[in-house]
């Protein structure tokens, strides 16, 4: 039923558009002289006028199913194509539009004089369509300049800072790895993190498989990180990232090239503990907020020299080492400690290893430090004996 109503009004459309294809005809005749060395009576005119508005509507008609078609998919690409859009782009760009066809109105006005074959709306419907694009390119690409500097000055407080750049949070996009690491939804409730966070869709896919996976720890990972989706969701609102149909990232297997190129079309950051990942953003220009480096920062710092007590939990990879952990996690390795296994001693801090990995504190027992001072006198006073 709706598609025969559809074909009905486009041929009822067609007729119209025949109709007036027809009487610009006639006007152009009349205007370039042409309509006296063609007699035709008022009939002929009429009879003319309702052949060319039924050929276009027979053409409309049969051209309806080819046109519903492409509508339909032209349509769904509009929904894609806006549902990607921000509000405030919607909003600024129609408020462009708007301007500039006002202002494109006031400039036609000067070519209302101008009478020779129809230049001066020729002149005037170039006028309205470059005015509107050009208003809404400007509104689009200026907005967020424009409607921050328009809020301050009616605040009288200047939305700039220091650098000059405005102080809007940009999107904050998670990968698989913060999300199943789980210290993000902490960081998130202490609002150290501003702006929109983004989960991709393709993430949350990468955490499901993840979650079905038949290795235990794998299994256990992607559950954890669902777990911590769900949280933050139902905390903070986070929005999950459509991509389909996402022009450039469809073609795109790897899920760490997917992120990164959706970083740079969202003018966003990646929130990640991947090392690699880091590394790879760093090369092409996408800024990275690293939870373990964050993590590392926020550590006490550690200076050789100092002095700790630690409980010994296990051998070092080299001979006569042990192995000691902080509170936070940071592991210690100390020389000559295994024949303190399973104790409590006091160590000298002899060096410290910062990556961005992590940190690693290298030590010493103490009582060394004291009996290598207590040594030195005692040789000198043998060199001096002898």
């Amino acid at each position: 039923m709706i598609k025969k109503l559809l074909r009905f009004v486009l041929s009822l459309v067609g007729v119209l558009f025949g109709y007036g294809v027809f009487l610009l005809i006639r006007a152009l005749l009349k205007d370039t002289g042409l309509a006296e060395r063609i007699p035709a009576t008022e009939t002929q005119q009429m009879i003319a006028g309702i052949v060319c508005a039924l050929i276009f509507g027979l053409i409309f008609y049969l051209l309806t199913p080819l046109l519903g078609r492409h509508g339909q998919k032209l349509a769904k690409n509009i929904e894609t194509d806006l549902q990607k859009v921000p509000a405030n782009d919607l909003v600024t760009g129609t408020f462009g539009l708007i301007i500039g066809l006002v202002i494109a109105f006031l400039i036609s006005q000067i070519y209302n004089g101008i009478d020779v074959f129809y230049i001066g709306t020729i002149l005037s419907i170039f006028t309205y369509i470059f005015m509107g694009y050009l208003g809404i390119l400007v509104a689009t690409r200026k907005g967020k300049d424009i409607i921050p500097a328009w809020v301050s000055a009616r605040k009288g407080a200047s939305p700039k800072d220091k650098k000059g750049k405005i102080n809007e949070a940009t999107p904050k996009i998670l990968d698989t790895s913060v999300i199943s690491d789980g210290r993000i939804a902490d960081i998130m409730k202490t609002g150290f993190i501003e702006g929109k966070i983004v989960i991709p869709e393709f993430v949350l896919v990468e955490l499901r498989h993840i979650a079905d996976s038949s290795d235990g720890l794998k299994r256990n990972r992607g559950r954890r990180g669902l777990d911590i989706l769900n949280r933050i969701q139902s905390e903070y609102g986070i929005e999950i990232y459509n991509t389909a149909g996402e022009k450039g990232l469809d073609e795109i297997p790897e899920v760490d090239v997917k992120l990164l190129k959706l970083a740079q079309m969202m003018n966003g950051k990646v929130v990640t503990n991947d090392y690699n990942l880091n590394k790879v953003a760093m090369i092409k220009g996408v800024e990275v907020l690293n939870i373990n480096e964050l993590a590392n920062t926020l550590k006490p710092v550690v200076l050789p020299g100092e002095d700790m007590t630690l409980f010994l939990v296990k051998e070092g990879k080299e001979p006569n080492q042990a192995v000691a952990y902080l509170d936070d996690g940071t592991m210690i390795v100390v020389e000559n400690g295994k024949r303190h296994m399973n104790q409590t001693i006091e160590v000298l801090v002899t060096s410290v290893l910062q990556t961005a990995a992590g940190r690693m504190i290298f030590a010493k027992p103490k009582y060394e430090h004291r009996k290598g001072e207590a040594g030195h006198p005692r040789l000198d006073e043998v060199n001096a004996i002898g």
